[in-house]
């Protein structure tokens, strides 16, 4: 039998919650293991349930989810934090990615965008949107100082590498990426490895972090 993906929803909002229940439940690949209605009952119901993914809301009662995501590193460590909120913020942005969050999505996103981002984090990637991502690396403001090492590192990379980090840091797609650079997809995922294995990376919330940190020059698209 195909594993499913297992999720477990924090969100003060029982309307809220299901609604995304109904969503990933008609999805072949996910199951709803548990919901939680605020901060604490998130932690003892991922540390009972240790789901592959918390679908996580920030504004919480009793905990807030940003405080949450601690907690979880020790009672559910193998479980991926998906951020998901009405914050459109950039502070509170930089904050989750600061914890160690594996995605971050709206609210107001399209139920597929929502979908996308879990398969993504379930398979070890981290989801931002484009625009996030274009925010983050656009104004590496605090607590993200640009830092002489990664410029090194940065300064080291071949012309095509650099492109390669370029297009992923925005968050384009691997497909996305090979088709801005006329390259094939499979030369763009040896690449991104590449870049990944050689600045000691593990995900695209820490190379976005990489990029904003080497003082990479971003060009609208």
């Amino acid at each position: 039998m195909t594993h499913k993906i297992s999720v477990l929803i924090a969100d003060d909002h029982a309307v809220l919650r299901a609604g995304l229940k109904m969503l990933l439940e008609a999805e072949d690949d996910m199951e709803v293991l548990g919901e939680a209605a605020d901060g604490v009952d998130a932690i003892e119901k991922a540390a009972a349930h240790q789901p592959d993914i918390i679908l996580l809301d920030i504004t919480m009662p009793r905990m807030n989810g940003l405080s949450v995501v601690g907690h979880l590193k020790n009672r559910a460590p193998h479980t991926a934090v998906l951020i998901l909120t009405m914050h459109d913020d950039e502070g509170y942005l930089r904050e989750a990615l600061a914890e160690g969050v594996a995605g971050y999505v709206l609210k107001q996103a399209a139920d597929t965008e929502l979908l996308s981002a879990i398969r993504a984090v379930y398979q070890g990637g981290t989801y931002l949107h484009r625009s996030h991502a274009h925010i983050l690396l656009e104004n590496p403001a605090e607590p993200v100082r640009r830092s002489t090492e990664e410029s090194e590192q940065y300064e080291r990379l071949s012309q095509r590498e650099r492109e390669v980090l370029h297009y992923l840091a925005l968050g384009f797609t691997n497909k996305q990426a090979a088709d801005k650079l006329y390259l094939s997809v499979k030369t763009v995922e040896t690449y991104k490895s590449r870049l990944m294995s050689k600045l000691g990376l593990h995900n695209r919330a820490e190379l976005v972090r990489f990029a904003m940190q080497s003082g990479m020059k971003i060009e609208n698209e």
